[in-house]
């Protein structure tokens, strides 16, 4: 069950890093990301907001899968 539950984990890990960067590539590049004098607009700033998010969801999953296979907390 403690690799069953690490791999999902780890899933959830990789899943956020290849998803959300590449969809904030897109949001980059889309035109409600910027006014028209060329700033960011809120638009941009809630998906950033997001993908940090999303990145620390990810990087909280590893650690946690990794200590899962190798404590003895469980």
């Amino acid at each position: 069950m403690r690799l069953f539950v690490a791999l999902i984990l780890f899933a959830t890990t990789i899943f956020n890093v290849v998803t959300w960067p590449a969809f904030f590539r897109r949001v980059v590049n889309d035109p409600r990301a910027h006014d028209e004098q060329g700033r960011k607009t809120s638009f941009y700033r809630v998906h950033l907001v997001l993908l940090i998010i999303a990145l620390d969801i990810a990087l909280a999953s590893a650690i946690a899968g990794f200590l899962l296979l190798t404590t003895d907390l469980v």
